[in-house]
Parts: C-alpha cells; sequence; structure tokens
C-alpha cells in the first residue's frame, strides 16, 4: 500500500523536474540568442541585471530578442544602446510633491 501512495508523488516529482529542466533549457537557448546579438560589454551589463534584479533581465531578454526578430536591431548591441533601452523599460515620470498652504 505504500508504493501506490508513494507512485503519485513520484510522478509529480519527475513532472515537476522535467518542467525545471525544461525552464533552463530555454534559459539558456535564450542567453545563447542573446548573446550572439550584444557586444561583451552589453552582454556583462546585462548579467549582472539578472543578478540585481530578475524580472527586469526577463523582460530585456524577451524585448531584445522581439526587437531582433523584427529587424529593429542592426549590427551587435552595444551596451549604450542596452542602456537607451534600459532607461525606457523602466522609465517612471518623476513624481511631484505639492505643498497647499491654507
Amino acid at each position: 500500500m505504500a508504493d501506490e501512495e508513494e507512485q503519485p508523488s513520484q510522478k509529480r516529482l519527475r513532472k515537476a523536474l522535467m518542467e525545471q529542466v525544461k525552464r533552463q533549457q530555454i534559459e539558456q537557448q535564450k542567453k545563447e540568442v542573446v548573446k550572439r546579438l550584444m557586444d561583451q560589454a552589453a552582454y556583462d551589463r546585462l548579467m549582472n541585471i539578472r543578478i540585481s534584479n530578475n524580472d527586469l533581465y526577463t523582460q530585456l531578454v524577451d524585448l531584445i530578442i522581439s526587437l531582433a526578430q523584427s529587424n529593429r536591431i542592426q549590427g551587435k548591441l552595444t551596451e549604450a544602446q542596452l542602456l537607451q533601452i534600459l532607461e525606457k523599460v523602466t522609465y517612471r515620470p518623476d513624481t511631484k510633491i505639492e505643498y497647499k498652504h491654507k
């Protein structure tokens, strides 16, 4: 009876492991594509962003890949161009605090 209870949990564990392997393979493929699209300085900066903010990294990688697919990137992406993209992605208008005196 213990074997019957372990099988569904083993199946779930195997399925979760396979999903994680698949996610890692997709991530590796994205890294390879982005590395081909960028010069070394830009790629290094992107990897630093990955360490500090994984959500922003994912957003940037997806954006860079879509720009490349639509032929909007000519040649290798430089660090300055990456910074421009980063600025557009993270832009937030300045908040203004107004004091109204009575």
